[in-house]
């Protein structure tokens, strides 16, 4: 090195020659070794955090390891994604550190499989709660598990979650956007934290509440051998559905359509509808639009 050759210094962003972490100050990266040393515990649910720059999905790389033995409790979080998938196929994708896209490993040991589609469900009711209590933010949950939040009298996705089966394990998902701009949102019914006024945007401490509060409901899920009635998860997903008492259009596979008002969720996790004829049907999969009551016309 000459003399007049400009120094580099060892702080990422001040001199180093890759790019930096914290160009966007708004968005600092995560600390995964302070998300370590807060969030694993001898015999908790948690045993291994991982934060990656970028990944293609999360679900995806996750999977791989639960087929090759990966205990439960793994995390792994992406500063970004760039094949992110939602439910039905739908891509999911944002800003690097714009939000918080991990997925968990589980292996729920005594809870039959039949109730494994109680899991997105518990991992929406955690999301939830813990948004509500710490970022001070009302978030629902339009059935079966999209976070919502209501901006200028509107509702509008704050994020989703996609659980998937494989290698005798459980990989459940979540995307949630948090410090997402208004110019950045990919369509204009989507939201962020940040836009709908949140008093916490911080992304390590969203996570540690999100992880610590899924791992309690986990616990009780779990005891209860996966029952949603004595485990309280119906219940507590029940108060926080905004589907349930709407008039609904369910957008059914095969481009069939049924509508009618939410009802109910049922003990398998259906969304119930009845019908203009006052017939009730459980709907297992579909695209839920809630839909506006009509006016009524003065006689």
């Amino acid at each position: 090195m000459t003399s007049d050759t400009p120094r580099r210094s060892g702080l990422r962003g001040l001199g180093h020659a890759g790019p930096s972490p914290w160009t966007d100050l708004d968005r600092p990266p995560l600390d995964a070794a302070g998300l370590r040393r807060d969030l694993l515990r001898p015999g908790g649910l948690w045993t291994s955090i991982d934060v990656v720059e970028e990944t293609g999905s999360t679900n995806t790389d996750l999977a791989a390891r639960a087929r090759e033995g990966a205990p439960q409790g793994a995390v792994l979080v992406a500063e970004a994604q760039n094949s992110g998938r939602g439910r039905l196929e739908r891509q999911w994708s944002a800003p690097a550190r714009s939000g918080l896209f991990l997925s968990v490993l589980l292996r729920p040991d005594g809870v039959p499989v039949e109730r494994y589609g109680w899991l997105p469900i518990l991992v929406g009711v955690a999301a939830a709660s813990t948004l509500s209590r710490v970022a001070e933010v009302e978030v629902g949950l339009k059935w079966p598990n999209d976070l919502q939040v209501e901006i200028d009298g509107a509702e509008r996705k704050l994020g989703g979650i996609l659980t998937e089966l494989g290698g005798g394990a459980v990989v459940a998902g979540l995307g949630l956007n948090v410090s997402l701009r208004a110019a950045e949102l990919p369509v204009p019914t989507a939201a962020s934290l940040a836009l709908a006024g949140a008093a916490v945007t911080d992304r390590a401490t969203l996570l540690r509440a999100l992880l610590r509060e899924f791992a309690e409901l986990y616990g009780e899920w779990t005891a209860a051998a996966g029952d949603p009635h004595t485990s309280g998860l119906l219940r507590a997903y029940a108060a926080r559905c905004t589907t349930l008492g709407r008039p609904v259009k369910v957008l059914l596979p095969g481009d069939r359509e049924l509508r009618g008002e939410a009802v109910a969720v049922d003990g398998d996790g259906r969304l119930v509808v009845r019908t203009p004829d006052g017939a009730r049907r459980a709907v297992g999969a579909g695209d839920v639009v809630h839909v506006r009551p009509e006016p009524r016309v003065a006689q």
